[in-house]
This record gives C-alpha cells, structure tokens and sequence, in this order.
C-alpha cells in the first residue's frame, strides 16, 4: 500500500515465531523494554525524527498506552489527544454468566464506522472461561442496532478522533452494557474473521483510514469462528494432527506456537490462546461442529509438571 513502518516492541511480548512477519513488513524493528518509559518515549522521538514518520500509532493496550500516546501527540503525530484514552477506558462489572459481544469498530476524522459484531464462545458454568469467537454475533437487526448504538454513543463521547476500537459489552437484562472499551482492532484473530465472513481486510482499512478513506464493509455472507486448542497444563512431550488440520478445505487459519519441551499455560492464562484454529461455515451450528472436529483431530501427550 505504499506505507513504510517502523515496529516497536518490548521482547518480553514478542514471540519467536511471530517476529520474523514483524521484521518482512518493517524498515526496523526496534526492541525495547516497554516497562522503562522514559527510553520507550526516548526511542519514538529518535525513531520518528530519524525516519520522517508522519503517524504513531499503539496497537495494543496495557500500561504503555498512555507513554506512547503523549509524545506522538507532542511530536504532532497523533490524531487523538491523550486525554481520550483516559475517557475511553470501562470498568464496568458484569456477571459472568452474562453473554458477551465485542463491536469492532474504525473511526476515521471523528466518525465512527461499525465494522461488525462478534459474539464471545465460553466453556459455560461455573468459571465460563473463553474458548473462541464467532463473528458475525447471531442477532436480530433490532438487537444489533441498539448495542451498536450504545457503542457509538459511547465513542463519541470521549472524542476519539481516528483508530479502531474493541468495545465489549455484556448482554444484561435491563440492556447492553460496556464493560471494556481498548482503541485498538481487536485481539484473538478477530479482525480475520471479519475477513473470512464479509471479506473486508480491517487491517489494510487502518492504513487507508490514515489518508482519510471511510472504510466500506460489505454484509457478512458466512460465519467464522476461532477455537482456542483446549490443552491442559504441563510439558508437551509429542503432538501429531497439525498437518491434517492445515489441509482440510474449511479450515482458514491455524496455529499451533509449540515444541516438544515447551510448557502448556492452564486454560485461565491468556497465553492459553496462542494455539487455534479458525473455520468457515453457512451456520454456527456448523462453525461449532467442524471447530470440535478440528480438535479433535490435534493429539497431543502433555506430563503434568505439579
């Protein structure tokens, strides 16, 4: 698309099979301890001067936002003063129990563009941890105008002027409430399975946003869903099935990041979801059927280490 970019990342977040995609698509990636922020600002200064960059943006979330946030805004490199992230962030509660949706959105020159919603999948009572996510979320034209409004609403608000954002709310009984809203495309392989369902590239939208382009999405015309592979923890001593799985025709994406002698986190620990399989399907009822299969179909011996 013509852009050149710069990639910042603390080592202790980047893993070693996804740092080589991180250096093809990069001029330089630059590692730095994000925990140390005054040499984190120092790096934004230097690299930006240095380079010529016309826009910082975080991608992620967590303590560094705010850092990074000010000085782009002090280098005049940023559309959103730091005072929004402050406004943007939830921490409203919700039952567990209670169902979840995320609404992706992309708000380029202060307007703020649905891209879809998702619904959250979880294991159920008692601790619903999450296994995956189907998008687009199965809902009423009624029931998906009014989270959608909430959204905006909320948006608009806290005058977030350019940037995705992944608000998620909770379905509770007197209406939708959101519980958690990051400006950032939302995590999990989500934005990919906004492609897979109405073929809209939320990734390549950002950049286009930066010149001022509306971003167009279609309507959905399939279902995709994400499984995280449900391992228990402990040491992975053999693993077969990842082939198989690679090969079959409605399978859209997979990722199994381990290696004989690697620990497995416990199903609670987000890490828990760097193993996954995406699929497509006409139905959820299928998504969900052909997700177990592909399960399935990865065997793996793990030794307890407690």
């Amino acid at each position: 698309m013509g852009f050149r970019i710069w990639s910042i990342w603390d080592p202790l977040q980047l893993e070693a099979d996804f740092a080589p995609r991180i250096e093809e698509v990069s001029e330089e990636l630059l590692l730095t301890g994000f925990a140390d922020r005054a040499r984190l600002r120092e790096t934004i200064t230097r690299t930006a001067l240095r380079a010529g960059v016309d826009a910082v943006l975080h991608c992620g979330h967590g303590s560094s936002v705010l850092p990074v946030v000010e000085e782009a805004w002090r280098l005049g490199l940023s559309p959103n003063p730091p005072e929004v992230y402050e406004r943007l962030q939830v921490r409203e509660r919700a039952p567990a129990y209670a169902p979840r949706l995320s609404v992706e959105t992309l708000t380029v020159d202060g307007y703020h563009h649905v891209v879809g919603v998702t619904a959250q999948r979880t294991a159920g009572p008692p601790h619903f941890l999450v296994t995956g996510y189907l998008h687009p979320a199965p809902l009423t034209d009624d029931e998906r105008k009014v989270i959608e409004t909430v959204v905006v609403a909320w948006l608009e608000g806290s005058g977030y002027r350019f940037g995705p954002a992944h608000t998620q709310v909770a379905l509770m009984p007197d209406g939708p409430r959101i519980v958690s809203c990051r400006p950032q495309l939302g995590a999990d392989r989500i934005p990919l399975l906004v492609e897979i369902a109405c073929g809209f590239d939320f990734e390549a939208a950002v950049f286009t946003g930066l010149l001022g382009d509306a971003p167009v999405v279609p309507s959905p015309s399939r279902y995709a869903e994400i499984g995280f592979f449900l391992l228990p923890e402990g040491q992975l001593e053999t693993y077969t099935g990842t082939e198989d799985i690679a090969v079959t025709p409605w399978v859209r994406g997979a990722r199994f990041p381990y290696t004989p002698g690697d620990w497995i986190p416990p199903l609670n620990d987000p890490r828990a979801r760097r193993g996954y399989v995406v699929v497509e399907g006409d139905t959820p009822e299928l998504t969900r059927e052909r997700l177990s299969k592909a399960r399935q179909d990865l065997m793996v011996d793990i030794r307890p280490t407690r």
